[in-house]
């Protein structure tokens, strides 16, 4: 029989140390080779040390998770396979039976379906409060309350909350209590994305992000983060993220690495055409109301304009109360550069349209319909174009 398999598979070939470029390596793996049985029982990875299964860290994640750290302002890090992922394992890392998670009205949608849900099942309880209103926050915190999540600016309606306040509000929470039992902070940090402010200097313990977004940029790839400065709760998010046996492959890793490089200026380049954009539609006949929170009279602009330096890609248009749901949708069919989509931050323009009302506890103030658009880096006369020539039929 050949020896050529066996020669293949054990080749002595190694390639010279030193090779440097611009992107790093790319390092997939599920068994990591140890030179010796010592080796094997010692190496440890949690402190990024070294490597011993591909599901506990490559260069190539250790890499990313190292950047993502910087970006975000933080000290450490932790990678999920999508932003969803993410949030969830901040809850299943944090929360017990018996222990209650405060959350804005107007949270992304999946997460609070998993609160409610999967979060009910295991005897957590939750209640919602008024993002705008801290007053109404601190009404809400109970000896229960272990967690309090944030989000700025709002899913999909963008309101922009006071976080210094919110912050406060929690820090005053937590002087009457036992570091045992403090409440943690975290903050969906997906629309600042680490460029329109820096979530560890307004004071929160947690962020996390959907780095599907702006960290890709490219509308390919799943990811998310989890980031912190406190050693000991890294560890207790660390470990529950070992449990689960969550990883991301290393060409996903090796794409959001590549889209770090440029995420400051199609960030910035998109925060632009969005004010432009929203501002020419907040002017058209049949919209009653542009929400973006760099837009005056968007709610939280005020605390924007103290807390932030740019504003995304997302601006939401609620339409006249005359124009019914079936004539919104035709208008959003009618659309040619922004295609119909979910996510958002890639380099294509999207819309959907939303029934706000079903998604939150709160009474929604407006009556008519509600669309969401997510601003891609097409030329900005030509996505005007196409939202004039569909209000024209409309």
């Amino acid at each position: 029989m050949s020896e050529l398999p066996t020669d293949l598979i054990h080749h002595p070939y190694r390639p010279p140390q030193g090779f440097d470029a611009v992107a790093p390596g790319v390092y997939k793996a599920s068994t990591v080779i140890f030179p010796s049985v010592h080796a094997l029982r010692t190496r440890q990875w949690a402190d990024k040390s070294g490597y011993t299964y591909g599901l506990h860290g490559t260069p190539t994640t250790f890499t990313l998770e190292e950047r993502i750290a910087t970006l975000e302002g933080g000290r450490f890090c932790v990678l999920c396979p999508s932003g969803l992922s993410a949030l969830t394992l901040v809850d299943m890392a944090l929360l017990r039976c018996g222990d209650e998670v405060l959350l804005p009205d107007n949270a992304y949608g999946p997460g609070k379906s998993f609160v409610a849900t999967e979060l009910a099942a295991w005897g957590i309880s939750h209640r919602y409060y008024d993002a705008l209103d801290a007053a109404d926050l601190a009404s809400k915190i109970s000896p229960a309350t272990r967690l309090v999540w944030l989000e700025a600016a709002g899913s999909i309606t963008l309101e922009f909350p006071d976080l210094p306040a919110l912050v406060a509000t929690l820090r005053q929470a937590n002087a009457a209590r036992s570091a045992q039992r403090a409440i943690v902070s975290a903050l969906d940090n997906t629309w600042g994305a680490g460029v329109a402010f820096k979530a560890f200097e307004l004071g929160v313990d947690v962020s996390m992000q959907a780095l599907t977004k702006y960290p890709s940029g490219g509308a390919d790839v799943l990811m998310g983060s989890v980031v912190t400065r406190d050693a000991a709760l890294h560890q207790q998010l660390l470990m529950t993220h070992m449990r689960l046996g969550l990883g991301v492959a290393g060409n996903d890793a090796e794409l959001v690495l590549r889209g770090l490089n440029t995420l400051a200026l199609r960030y910035h380049a998109q925060d632009a055409a969005t004010r432009e954009l929203a501002a020419w539609m907040s002017r058209q006949p049949g919209v009653a109301q542009v929400l973006h929170p760099a837009l005056p009279g968007s709610p939280g602009h005020a605390h924007w304009q103290r807390s932030a330096s740019a504003a995304a890609c997302l601006f939401s248009v609620v339409f006249d109360p005359a124009l019914d749901q079936r004539r919104i949708d035709d208008w959003c069919d009618r659309l040619r550069l922004f295609r119909l989509g979910w996510s958002w931050a890639g380099p294509i323009s999207l819309c959907a349209p939303y029934d706000v009302s079903s998604i939150r506890t709160r009474p929604w103030p407006h009556a008519g319909a509600l669309v969401r658009f997510a601003v891609g880096l097409e030329n900005v006369e030509d996505l005007r174009a196409d939202l004039a020539q569909a209000l024209h039929v409309l």
